[in-house]
């Protein structure tokens, strides 16, 4: 079988790319290549930051596998639970993947695609880029964390306007409801994530791990509970190699050389 999701990495920067022609579409098979890609890019010591992009220019992924569908009707609940669970695991995989990700979003970015999105911590999205969460239309809504996770990025009465709409935004609006952190002509996401990737690359697994940790931990927490945590995971840091090079760096006046131990 022909694998849709691949992966290359150089200068510490994993690039992801979902190649299920022609519009990318989450797959139950692209599902499980996620899973094992990202299993496998969590361990790997030589990657610190990943981008997630689709292949060509019309989509980085057009949304869930529409044709799948018809089967999941004869299903029961118990088992469209299950298999929905599964496919959380996945897309939690990658929230939770203790090194930064950028989505490069290089065309139209809905449903599952936007739920996936959703996972990465930060969003480049080329202008011609459209974005949405257009279930509804499918007298279905969004099963794959659009309901927990837009709310929690762009407030729950947007969140919840989107949703009931169903209608796409461009990639300028959604930046000015903070979807997406940028936009960028057609043809240069790829080379703008890179440098921004690259950039995070050099700094810290250490430091930028306890970043990420400290924020997705703490926006579930109430806020003295947080605080909390983040005391905890700034002692750690302390005890880290990184944390001696880095002042000793800064002290004789050079660059970092940070070997994330």
């Amino acid at each position: 079988m022909e694998k849709l999701v691949r992966f290359e990495k150089a200068n510490g920067v994993a690039t992801v790319t979902i190649d299920n022609p022609p519009m990318n579409v989450l797959s139950g098979q692209v599902t499980k290549e996620l899973g094992e890609v990202f299993s496998t890019l969590a361990e790997d010591a030589e990657v610190i930051a990943i981008i997630l992009t689709g292949a060509g220019e019309r989509a980085f992924m057009a949304g869930a596998d529409i044709k799948e569908f018809p089967q999941w009707l004869h299903m029961s609940k118990e088992e469209l639970k299950a298999m929905n669970l599964q496919s959380h695991k996945v897309l939690n995989q990658i929230d939770e993947i203790a090194k930064p990700t950028i989505a490069m979003l290089n065309g139209i970015t809905f449903g599952g695609g936007c739920e996936l999105a959703l996972t990465c911590d930060i969003r480049i999205a080329e202008e011609h880029a459209q974005v949405g969460l257009p279930e509804v239309k499918l007298g279905l809504f969004p099963g794959g964390g659009g309901t927990q996770r837009l709310p929690r990025l762009v407030g729950e009465a947007k969140a919840k306007e989107l949703m009931f709409l169903g209608d796409p935004l461009t990639a300028q609006e959604a930046k000015e409801i903070g979807l997406v952190n940028q936009v960028v002509p057609t043809g240069e996401g790829m080379a703008v994530a890179q440098k921004m990737a690259t950039k995070i690359a050099r700094y810290s697994l250490e430091a930028l791990s306890r970043i990420k940790k400290s924020v997705n931990e703490g926006m579930e927490l109430e806020f003295n509970e947080a605080i909390n945590l983040e005391a905890d995971y700034f002692a750690g840091v302390f005890q880290t190699e990184d944390v001696r090079e880095g002042v000793q760096a800064f002290i004789e006046k050079r660059k970092a050389n940070f070997k994330h131990r």
